[in-house]
């Protein structure tokens, strides 16, 4: 069966790739200053941080490309239950990613570890979302095109994670983002070129009953919404971030504070 994954043309590869950069800026931005905060304050830019990177960067990207995706003929629909939990999924593992790395920044390990985290977050939200694609179709996977998306999203993740950590500045978390968007991207799209599809209707025919109608929610009643919170969500925080103070002043605002509590001790 033929397989258009660019149904719109151009349109919804360049806005995937471009919500994906967005929400790695937005993510390693807040990662950044998480490095430079302690206690509360470090939770809560870790959590931002996961949200943008886990729902934004990875799950956003991969439903707008999916809605270029279409088989001529053939209705498609989407498991509920399976696109949130590849939503929660992508959060949980950006969350668990960028801890190790923020919490042991120094170590060349933590930055593997986090790399393979949110890699096989983009991989594994990939697939639960090809899963959660409901046709008329009998599915199989190209395997060796499945392990090269893994590759991709994993050294790129660790890349554009040590690229970020260890050249401070906004330029350098500019062009890490541009690396991990595109490579988020791209996963996503080899991982779409390792589906086949075979037509359920040729097998119902020959023994003469007719293909039912898949089940799940249609795009509008399901994605549509998603996407359109989850990106108005991100819109809020690229604000936050654009008006917290930097990371370099966190820390110098840091600094003059366990200097001012060290001159009051010694006043003592």
């Amino acid at each position: 069966m033929h397989v258009n994954g660019f149904t719109y043309g151009p349109l919804t590869p360049l806005l995937a790739f471009f919500m994906s950069f967005l929400g790695s800026v937005i993510g390693l931005q807040s990662a950044s200053r998480a490095r430079a905060a302690t206690g509360g304050s470090r939770t809560r830019w870790l959590t931002m941080a996961a949200l943008a990177l886990g729902g934004t960067a990875i799950w956003v990207m991969q439903y707008i490309a999916i809605l270029g995706f279409t088989v001529p003929g053939v209705e498609i629909r989407y498991d509920p239950v399976l696109t949130v939990a590849g939503l929660v999924a992508a959060i949980a593992a950006a969350a668990g990613g960028l801890t190790v790395v923020v919490r042991r920044e120094t170590d060349n390990r933590s930055l593997l570890l986090g790399g393979l985290a949110i890699g096989s977050a983009v991989a594994g939200v990939n697939y639960l979302g090809m899963a959660a694609l409901h046709m008329n179709a009998g599915k199989h996977y190209t395997v060796w095109l499945i392990a090269a998306s893994e590759v991709v999203a994993v050294a790129a993740s660790a890349g554009a994670l040590w690229f970020a950590l260890r050249v401070r500045g906004l330029p350098s978390t500019l062009g890490a983002a541009i690396v991990l968007g595109a490579a988020i991207t791209g996963a996503h799209y080899l991982g779409m070129a390792a589906l086949h599809l075979t037509s359920a209707a040729a097998a119902a025919s020959a023994f003469g009953s007719a293909p039912s109608a898949p089940s799940g929610m249609a795009a509008s009643e399901l994605l549509t919404p998603l996407v359109l919170g989850i990106s108005i969500a991100t819109t809020i925080m690229l604000l936050v971030v654009a008006m917290a103070p930097t990371e370099r002043e966190l820390r110098e605002e840091q600094r003059a504070v366990e200097l001012a509590t060290a001159l009051r001790e010694r006043s003592y």
